[in-house]
Protein backbone atom coordinates (compact mmCIF):
# COMPACT_ATOMS: atom_id res chain seq x y z
CA UNK A 1 0.00 0.00 0.00
CA UNK A 2 1.23 3.48 -0.81
CA UNK A 3 2.23 5.46 2.30
CA UNK A 4 -0.47 7.99 3.05
CA UNK A 5 -0.12 11.41 4.60
CA UNK A 6 -0.35 11.37 8.39
CA UNK A 7 -2.20 14.17 10.14
CA UNK A 8 -3.66 14.73 13.57
CA UNK A 9 -6.94 12.89 14.02
CA UNK A 10 -8.03 15.15 16.86
CA UNK A 11 -8.09 18.39 14.86
CA UNK A 12 -11.32 19.97 16.11
CA UNK A 13 -13.99 20.70 13.51
CA UNK A 14 -14.83 23.91 15.34
CA UNK A 15 -11.69 25.66 14.08
CA UNK A 16 -12.58 25.07 10.44
CA UNK A 17 -14.23 28.04 8.78
CA UNK A 18 -15.40 28.77 5.26
CA UNK A 19 -12.70 31.35 4.75
CA UNK A 20 -10.06 28.62 5.02
CA UNK A 21 -8.37 27.86 1.72
CA UNK A 22 -8.81 24.51 0.02
CA UNK A 23 -6.50 22.01 1.78
CA UNK A 24 -3.19 21.56 -0.01
CA UNK A 25 -2.82 18.43 -2.12
CA UNK A 26 0.50 18.85 -4.00
CA UNK A 27 -1.24 18.45 -7.37
CA UNK A 28 1.88 18.21 -9.52
CA UNK A 29 3.38 15.53 -7.31
CA UNK A 30 0.07 13.67 -7.24
CA UNK A 31 -0.25 13.65 -11.01
CA UNK A 32 3.29 12.31 -11.40
CA UNK A 33 2.65 9.61 -8.81
CA UNK A 34 -0.61 8.61 -10.47
CA UNK A 35 1.15 8.15 -13.80
CA UNK A 36 3.21 5.39 -12.19
CA UNK A 37 0.08 3.57 -11.01
CA UNK A 38 -1.84 0.99 -13.03
CA UNK A 39 -4.83 3.12 -13.98
CA UNK A 40 -5.88 1.12 -17.04
CA UNK A 41 -8.79 -0.67 -15.37
CA UNK A 42 -10.48 2.64 -14.60
CA UNK A 43 -11.26 3.02 -18.32
CA UNK A 44 -12.90 -0.37 -18.83
CA UNK A 45 -16.14 1.19 -20.09
CA UNK A 46 -16.99 4.71 -21.23
CA UNK A 47 -19.51 6.35 -18.90
CA UNK A 48 -20.42 10.00 -19.28
CA UNK A 49 -20.93 10.78 -15.59
CA UNK A 50 -17.37 10.68 -14.39
CA UNK A 51 -14.74 12.88 -12.84
CA UNK A 52 -11.01 12.33 -13.43
CA UNK A 53 -9.21 9.78 -11.31
CA UNK A 54 -6.75 12.42 -10.10
CA UNK A 55 -9.56 14.23 -8.23
CA UNK A 56 -10.19 11.63 -5.49
CA UNK A 57 -6.65 10.28 -5.70
CA UNK A 58 -4.93 13.57 -4.85
CA UNK A 59 -7.24 14.24 -1.89
CA UNK A 60 -6.90 10.77 -0.42
CA UNK A 61 -3.15 10.47 -1.02
CA UNK A 62 -2.54 13.81 0.70
CA UNK A 63 -4.94 13.56 3.64
CA UNK A 64 -6.26 10.06 4.31
CA UNK A 65 -4.78 7.75 6.90
CA UNK A 66 -4.36 4.01 6.54
CA UNK A 67 -7.53 1.95 7.09
CA UNK A 68 -9.88 4.96 6.84
CA UNK A 69 -13.02 3.99 4.93
CA UNK A 70 -13.95 5.86 1.75
CA UNK A 71 -17.54 6.16 0.50
CA UNK A 72 -19.07 7.37 -2.75
CA UNK A 73 -22.90 7.47 -2.45
CA UNK A 74 -23.22 8.26 -6.20
CA UNK A 75 -20.37 6.03 -7.32
CA UNK A 76 -21.07 5.97 -11.07
CA UNK A 77 -18.32 4.01 -12.77
CA UNK A 78 -16.39 3.68 -9.49
CA UNK A 79 -13.63 6.26 -9.88
CA UNK A 80 -13.48 7.10 -6.16
CA UNK A 81 -13.50 3.41 -5.30
CA UNK A 82 -10.70 2.69 -7.76
CA UNK A 83 -8.59 5.53 -6.36
CA UNK A 84 -9.14 4.04 -2.91
CA UNK A 85 -7.99 0.64 -4.14
CA UNK A 86 -4.80 2.11 -5.62
CA UNK A 87 -4.06 3.65 -2.22
CA UNK A 88 -4.95 0.54 -0.24
CA UNK A 89 -7.95 2.17 1.45
CA UNK A 90 -11.16 0.25 2.22
CA UNK A 91 -14.04 1.57 0.16
CA UNK A 92 -17.79 1.39 -0.46
CA UNK A 93 -19.71 2.59 -3.48
CA UNK A 94 -23.48 2.98 -3.81
CA UNK A 95 -25.48 3.57 -6.96
CA UNK A 96 -29.02 2.89 -8.16
CA UNK A 97 -27.96 2.52 -11.81
CA UNK A 98 -27.32 -1.17 -12.71
CA UNK A 99 -24.59 -0.23 -15.19
CA UNK A 100 -22.77 1.87 -12.59
CA UNK A 101 -22.85 -1.04 -10.16
CA UNK A 102 -21.55 -3.54 -12.73
CA UNK A 103 -18.64 -1.33 -13.73
CA UNK A 104 -17.73 -0.35 -10.17
CA UNK A 105 -17.77 -3.97 -9.02
CA UNK A 106 -15.27 -4.84 -11.73
CA UNK A 107 -12.92 -2.15 -10.39
CA UNK A 108 -12.62 -4.05 -7.11
CA UNK A 109 -12.15 -7.64 -8.30
CA UNK A 110 -8.89 -9.58 -8.48
CA UNK A 111 -8.64 -11.87 -11.50
CA UNK A 112 -6.60 -12.45 -14.68
CA UNK A 113 -6.92 -12.98 -18.40
CA UNK A 114 -6.95 -16.78 -18.23
CA UNK A 115 -9.75 -16.85 -15.68
CA UNK A 116 -11.85 -14.32 -17.64
CA UNK A 117 -11.54 -16.15 -20.98
CA UNK A 118 -12.23 -19.46 -19.24
CA UNK A 119 -15.37 -17.96 -17.69
CA UNK A 120 -16.57 -16.88 -21.16
CA UNK A 121 -15.91 -20.33 -22.62
CA UNK A 122 -17.66 -21.98 -19.71
CA UNK A 123 -20.78 -19.86 -20.22
CA UNK A 124 -20.88 -20.72 -23.92
CA UNK A 125 -20.67 -24.40 -22.98
CA UNK A 126 -23.47 -24.01 -20.44
CA UNK A 127 -25.69 -21.97 -22.79
CA UNK A 128 -25.22 -23.69 -26.19
CA UNK A 129 -28.36 -22.09 -27.67
CA UNK A 130 -30.73 -19.30 -26.76
CA UNK A 131 -34.07 -18.12 -28.02
CA UNK A 132 -33.78 -14.68 -26.41
CA UNK A 133 -32.43 -12.98 -29.53
CA UNK A 134 -33.91 -9.57 -30.46
CA UNK A 135 -34.77 -9.51 -34.15
CA UNK A 136 -36.11 -6.11 -35.19
CA UNK A 137 -34.36 -3.84 -37.69
CA UNK A 138 -32.09 -2.18 -35.17
CA UNK A 139 -30.66 -5.47 -33.91
CA UNK A 140 -30.19 -6.87 -37.40
CA UNK A 141 -28.08 -3.86 -38.35
CA UNK A 142 -26.41 -3.20 -35.00
CA UNK A 143 -24.65 -6.58 -34.73
CA UNK A 144 -23.54 -9.29 -37.10
CA UNK A 145 -25.98 -12.20 -36.58
CA UNK A 146 -23.23 -14.58 -35.38
CA UNK A 147 -21.96 -11.98 -32.92
CA UNK A 148 -25.44 -11.24 -31.59
CA UNK A 149 -26.08 -14.93 -30.90
CA UNK A 150 -22.88 -15.20 -28.88
CA UNK A 151 -23.63 -11.99 -26.98
CA UNK A 152 -27.11 -13.29 -26.11
CA UNK A 153 -25.66 -16.56 -24.83
CA UNK A 154 -23.10 -14.71 -22.72
CA UNK A 155 -25.81 -12.38 -21.47
CA UNK A 156 -27.98 -15.28 -20.42
CA UNK A 157 -25.12 -17.00 -18.60
CA UNK A 158 -24.11 -13.87 -16.72
CA UNK A 159 -27.70 -13.12 -15.74
CA UNK A 160 -27.89 -16.62 -14.27
CA UNK A 161 -24.58 -16.38 -12.38
CA UNK A 162 -22.27 -13.38 -12.04
CA UNK A 163 -20.87 -14.05 -8.59
CA UNK A 164 -17.21 -14.82 -9.29
CA UNK A 165 -14.50 -12.21 -9.80
CA UNK A 166 -13.83 -13.51 -13.32
CA UNK A 167 -17.50 -13.20 -14.30
CA UNK A 168 -17.79 -9.69 -12.87
CA UNK A 169 -14.73 -8.71 -14.90
CA UNK A 170 -16.11 -10.45 -18.00
CA UNK A 171 -19.41 -8.61 -17.65
CA UNK A 172 -17.66 -5.23 -17.51
CA UNK A 173 -15.48 -6.11 -20.51
CA UNK A 174 -18.55 -7.04 -22.56
CA UNK A 175 -20.35 -3.85 -21.49
CA UNK A 176 -17.37 -1.76 -22.52
CA UNK A 177 -17.08 -3.47 -25.91
CA UNK A 178 -20.82 -3.67 -26.59
CA UNK A 179 -20.93 -0.56 -28.78
CA UNK A 180 -18.45 1.90 -30.20
CA UNK A 181 -16.89 3.19 -33.43
CA UNK A 182 -15.90 1.00 -36.35
CA UNK A 183 -12.18 0.64 -37.01
CA UNK A 184 -10.27 0.05 -40.24
CA UNK A 185 -8.26 -2.80 -38.79
CA UNK A 186 -9.14 -5.33 -36.07
CA UNK A 187 -12.55 -4.49 -34.54
CA UNK A 188 -12.48 -2.99 -31.05
CA UNK A 189 -16.24 -3.19 -30.45
CA UNK A 190 -18.99 -5.67 -31.23
CA UNK A 191 -21.37 -3.21 -32.88
CA UNK A 192 -21.91 -1.27 -36.03
CA UNK A 193 -20.82 2.38 -35.88
CA UNK A 194 -21.97 3.92 -32.57
CA UNK A 195 -20.67 6.22 -29.83
CA UNK A 196 -18.79 4.57 -26.97
CA UNK A 197 -20.36 6.64 -24.23
CA UNK A 198 -24.08 6.22 -24.83
CA UNK A 199 -26.41 4.24 -27.07
CA UNK A 200 -28.33 6.30 -29.67
CA UNK A 201 -31.99 5.58 -30.20
CA UNK A 202 -32.85 2.71 -32.59
CA UNK A 203 -34.63 4.67 -35.31
CA UNK A 204 -31.84 7.23 -35.55
CA UNK A 205 -29.22 4.48 -35.64
CA UNK A 206 -30.93 2.57 -38.46
CA UNK A 207 -31.23 5.73 -40.58
CA UNK A 208 -27.58 6.56 -40.00
CA UNK A 209 -26.39 3.08 -40.98
CA UNK A 210 -28.59 3.07 -44.07
CA UNK A 211 -27.44 6.51 -45.20
CA UNK A 212 -23.78 5.59 -44.78
CA UNK A 213 -24.10 2.01 -46.02
CA UNK A 214 -22.55 0.62 -42.82
CA UNK A 215 -22.65 -3.03 -41.81
CA UNK A 216 -21.80 -4.55 -38.43
CA UNK A 217 -18.45 -6.38 -38.29
CA UNK A 218 -18.20 -10.14 -37.81
CA UNK A 219 -16.11 -9.94 -34.65
CA UNK A 220 -14.20 -12.85 -33.09
CA UNK A 221 -15.96 -12.47 -29.74
CA UNK A 222 -13.60 -14.61 -27.64
CA UNK A 223 -10.52 -13.00 -29.16
CA UNK A 224 -11.83 -9.52 -28.38
CA UNK A 225 -12.61 -10.63 -24.81
CA UNK A 226 -9.05 -11.96 -24.48
CA UNK A 227 -7.54 -8.74 -25.86
CA UNK A 228 -9.53 -6.56 -23.49
CA UNK A 229 -8.96 -8.87 -20.52
CA UNK A 230 -5.21 -8.65 -21.10
CA UNK A 231 -5.40 -4.87 -21.39
CA UNK A 232 -7.47 -4.25 -18.26
CA UNK A 233 -6.55 -7.19 -16.02
CA UNK A 234 -3.16 -8.27 -17.36
CA UNK A 235 -1.22 -6.39 -14.68
CA UNK A 236 -1.87 -7.55 -11.10
CA UNK A 237 -3.36 -5.10 -8.61
CA UNK A 238 -3.35 -5.28 -4.85
CA UNK A 239 -6.41 -6.85 -3.27
CA UNK A 240 -9.27 -4.41 -2.85
CA UNK A 241 -11.09 -4.04 0.45
CA UNK A 242 -14.74 -3.10 0.24
CA UNK A 243 -17.87 -3.55 -1.81
CA UNK A 244 -20.30 -1.93 -4.23
CA UNK A 245 -23.95 -1.73 -3.18
CA UNK A 246 -26.82 -1.57 -5.66
CA UNK A 247 -29.15 0.83 -3.89
CA UNK A 248 -30.52 4.32 -3.48
CA UNK A 249 -28.57 6.57 -1.11
CA UNK A 250 -31.78 8.48 -0.34
CA UNK A 251 -32.84 5.34 1.53
CA UNK A 252 -31.21 5.33 4.96
CA UNK A 253 -31.45 1.53 5.19
CA UNK A 254 -28.99 1.24 2.29
CA UNK A 255 -26.37 3.21 4.23
CA UNK A 256 -26.90 0.98 7.25
CA UNK A 257 -25.35 -1.90 5.28
CA UNK A 258 -21.92 -0.27 5.68
CA UNK A 259 -20.22 -1.99 8.63
CA UNK A 260 -17.50 0.55 9.47
CA UNK A 261 -17.57 4.28 10.24
CA UNK A 262 -16.67 6.25 7.11
CA UNK A 263 -14.06 9.01 7.24
CA UNK A 264 -13.98 10.15 3.61
CA UNK A 265 -16.94 10.77 1.29
CA UNK A 266 -15.93 11.84 -2.23
CA UNK A 267 -18.67 12.03 -4.83
CA UNK A 268 -20.27 13.83 -7.77
CA UNK A 269 -24.08 13.73 -7.67
CA UNK A 270 -26.16 14.06 -10.84
CA UNK A 271 -26.46 17.59 -12.14
CA UNK A 272 -29.86 19.21 -11.91
CA UNK A 273 -31.81 18.50 -15.09
CA UNK A 274 -29.84 15.44 -16.19
CA UNK A 275 -32.58 12.83 -16.48
CA UNK A 276 -31.28 10.57 -19.24
CA UNK A 277 -28.98 8.28 -17.27
CA UNK A 278 -31.18 5.24 -17.92
CA UNK A 279 -32.43 5.80 -21.50
CA UNK A 280 -28.97 6.86 -22.71
CA UNK A 281 -27.62 3.49 -21.55
CA UNK A 282 -30.54 1.39 -22.80
CA UNK A 283 -28.36 -1.00 -24.81
CA UNK A 284 -26.04 -1.83 -21.93
CA UNK A 285 -29.05 -2.06 -19.63
CA UNK A 286 -30.47 -4.66 -22.04
CA UNK A 287 -27.29 -6.70 -21.57
CA UNK A 288 -27.82 -6.43 -17.82
CA UNK A 289 -31.31 -7.92 -18.09
CA UNK A 290 -33.43 -5.02 -19.28
CA UNK A 291 -35.75 -4.89 -22.28
CA UNK A 292 -34.48 -4.77 -25.86
CA UNK A 293 -35.89 -1.26 -26.32
CA UNK A 294 -35.50 2.22 -24.89
CA UNK A 295 -37.37 2.74 -21.64
CA UNK A 296 -37.74 6.35 -20.52
CA UNK A 297 -37.62 5.54 -16.85
CA UNK A 298 -36.53 7.54 -13.81
CA UNK A 299 -36.80 4.60 -11.45
CA UNK A 300 -34.74 5.13 -8.28
CA UNK A 301 -33.22 8.34 -9.68
CA UNK A 302 -33.01 11.69 -7.91
CA UNK A 303 -36.06 13.70 -9.00
CA UNK A 304 -35.67 16.85 -11.10
CA UNK A 305 -39.19 18.29 -11.15
CA UNK A 306 -38.06 21.44 -9.31
CA UNK A 307 -34.94 22.96 -7.82
CA UNK A 308 -36.51 22.67 -4.36
CA UNK A 309 -37.25 18.98 -4.71
CA UNK A 310 -33.84 18.21 -6.18
CA UNK A 311 -32.11 20.15 -3.40
CA UNK A 312 -34.11 18.34 -0.72
CA UNK A 313 -33.22 14.94 -2.14
CA UNK A 314 -29.52 15.80 -2.12
CA UNK A 315 -29.95 16.99 1.47
CA UNK A 316 -31.46 13.62 2.36
CA UNK A 317 -28.42 11.83 0.98
CA UNK A 318 -26.04 14.05 2.99
CA UNK A 319 -28.14 13.40 6.12
CA UNK A 320 -28.02 9.65 5.58
CA UNK A 321 -24.30 9.72 4.93
CA UNK A 322 -23.67 11.67 8.14
CA UNK A 323 -25.23 8.89 10.23
CA UNK A 324 -22.55 6.37 9.24
CA UNK A 325 -19.59 8.75 9.28
CA UNK A 326 -16.86 9.29 11.84
CA UNK A 327 -17.11 12.54 13.83
CA UNK A 328 -14.05 13.85 11.96
CA UNK A 329 -15.33 12.80 8.54
CA UNK A 330 -14.89 14.86 5.39
CA UNK A 331 -17.38 15.22 2.52
CA UNK A 332 -15.93 16.39 -0.81
CA UNK A 333 -18.30 17.04 -3.71
CA UNK A 334 -17.77 18.01 -7.33
CA UNK A 335 -20.91 19.54 -8.81
CA UNK A 336 -21.95 21.50 -11.88
CA UNK A 337 -24.86 22.32 -14.12
CA UNK A 338 -26.24 22.06 -17.63
CA UNK A 339 -27.20 24.89 -19.93
CA UNK A 340 -30.87 24.03 -20.41
CA UNK A 341 -31.61 24.56 -16.71
CA UNK A 342 -31.58 28.10 -15.40
CA UNK A 343 -30.35 27.19 -11.96
CA UNK A 344 -27.10 28.04 -10.22
CA UNK A 345 -25.30 24.81 -9.25
CA UNK A 346 -23.47 26.53 -6.38
CA UNK A 347 -26.76 27.72 -4.86
CA UNK A 348 -28.27 24.25 -5.21
CA UNK A 349 -25.33 22.60 -3.52
CA UNK A 350 -25.09 25.17 -0.74
CA UNK A 351 -28.84 24.86 -0.15
CA UNK A 352 -28.58 21.10 0.17
CA UNK A 353 -26.31 21.50 3.21
CA UNK A 354 -28.92 23.29 5.32
CA UNK A 355 -29.87 20.91 8.14
CA UNK A 356 -27.86 18.09 6.54
CA UNK A 357 -25.42 17.37 9.35
CA UNK A 358 -22.58 18.97 7.37
CA UNK A 359 -21.18 22.46 6.97
CA UNK A 360 -18.98 23.80 4.21
CA UNK A 361 -15.33 24.21 5.07
CA UNK A 362 -13.99 25.43 1.71
CA UNK A 363 -14.90 25.63 -1.94
CA UNK A 364 -13.10 26.22 -5.21
CA UNK A 365 -13.78 26.30 -8.93
CA UNK A 366 -13.75 22.91 -10.62
CA UNK A 367 -13.39 24.48 -14.06
CA UNK A 368 -15.81 23.81 -16.88
CA UNK A 369 -16.83 20.47 -18.31
CA UNK A 370 -14.39 21.07 -21.16
CA UNK A 371 -11.57 20.55 -18.64
CA UNK A 372 -11.89 16.83 -17.98
CA UNK A 373 -14.85 15.90 -20.24
CA UNK A 374 -17.26 15.81 -17.34
CA UNK A 375 -21.03 15.52 -17.17
CA UNK A 376 -22.29 18.69 -18.83
CA UNK A 377 -19.96 18.36 -21.81
CA UNK A 378 -22.35 15.85 -23.36
CA UNK A 379 -25.34 18.15 -22.99
CA UNK A 380 -24.00 21.49 -24.28
CA UNK A 381 -23.93 22.54 -27.92
CA UNK A 382 -20.84 24.04 -29.48
CA UNK A 383 -22.48 27.47 -29.27
CA UNK A 384 -23.01 27.24 -25.53
CA UNK A 385 -20.35 28.00 -22.97
CA UNK A 386 -19.85 25.13 -20.54
CA UNK A 387 -21.01 25.95 -17.03
CA UNK A 388 -18.27 26.25 -14.45
CA UNK A 389 -18.38 23.57 -11.78
CA UNK A 390 -17.54 23.79 -8.10
CA UNK A 391 -15.69 21.62 -5.59
CA UNK A 392 -16.97 21.78 -2.02
CA UNK A 393 -15.21 20.40 1.08
CA UNK A 394 -17.52 19.94 4.07
CA UNK A 395 -17.08 18.64 7.62
CA UNK A 396 -19.49 17.29 10.19
CA UNK A 397 -21.72 19.94 11.77
CA UNK A 398 -22.51 19.48 15.43
CA UNK A 399 -25.24 21.25 17.32
CA UNK A 400 -27.23 22.29 14.25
Amino acid sequence: MRTLHKRAMNEPAEVLHLEHAWPETAQNLTAATLEAENTTLNGICAYFTMFPLVFPYEILSAHAQSNQWVLDPFCGRGTTNYASRLLGLPTVGIDSHPLAVALSQAKLVTTNTTAIVSAARRILEQVPVTIAIPNDEFWKRAFHPDVLILLCRLREGLLYDCRSAARKALRAILLGALHGPLTKTIPSYFSNQMPRTFAPKPAYSVRFWQQHNLDAPNVDVLELIKTRATHYFGTPLQQAIGRIIHGDSRNKAVLNKIPEPVHWVITSPPYYGMRTYLPDQWLRLWFLGGPAEVVYSQHNQVRHSSVEQFTEELRQVWRNVSTICDNQANLIIRFGGINDRKADPVSILEGSFAGSGWRIRAKRSAGSAAHGRRQSLHFATSQQKAIEGVDVWAVRAFGG
